[in-house]
């Protein structure tokens, strides 16, 4: 094992990723134990590999406060936190949220052509991300465990070939996060007095 991959974050990604920490706190994912974070982390490296904006890496770090309808609902009601966020990340953000939740994981998709992606390429590769990461996790932490494991499999076979990830690719990746993965934040800016 050669060690874990390193991400450094820009100012504006190292704010998201405070604002994620927080909205997470030490949660855990239910059935694997990982931490919630892991996914955020994880999510940075691989978009990294893909070459992804800074506007797509911010927006996938706080993709999760939008993504469910409650947490929607509990965003919509905090302006402070509304303004945190650069406009252009909460359209991706919102985007992501629209498209991914167009083809979730307990509904059935015929094949990879009725999977919609997004116009925004910023926002599909954060579907990239999302699909390597939760994929990986499937397979380390639920696979033939999970009482849905066969329609999961097909799920995450269905999403990576919708988005131009081909086997060799995803093992490739998947090689690299399970090196594991550290995330160097830059110091918040602080006027001088």
């Amino acid at each position: 094992m050669a060690g874990p991959q390193t991400v450094q974050l820009d100012a504006p990604q190292s704010q998201a990723y405070r604002q994620i920490q927080e909205f997470y706190g030490g949660r855990c994912a239910e059935r694997s134990g990982v931490p919630l974070l892991q996914h955020i982390d994880e999510g940075f490296w691989l978009l990294d590999q893909l070459q992804a904006s800074g506007d797509a890496r911010a927006a996938y770090c706080l993709h999760p406060l939008f993504q469910a309808d409650a947490d929607l609902l509990h965003c919509a009601g905090q302006p402070e936190l509304l303004r945190a966020i650069p406009r252009r990340v909460l359209l991706l953000c919102l985007e992501y949220r629209h498209i991914a939740n167009r083809s979730l994981a307990h509904g059935e998709l015929a094949g990879p052509e009725s999977i919609v992606l997004s116009p925004l390429a910023e926002v599909n590769d954060m579907l990239r991300a999302d699909k390597l990461q939760n994929r990986k996790d499937f397979e380390k932490h639920h696979r033939g465990t999970h009482p849905g494991s066969a329609r999961l499999a097909r799920y995450f076979g269905l999403w990576l070939a919708r988005l131009g990830i081909d086997e060799a690719r995803y093992q490739a990746l998947r090689a690299g996060l399970e090196e594991g993965v550290v995330v160097e934040l830059m110091a918040p800016y602080r006027l001088p007095r």
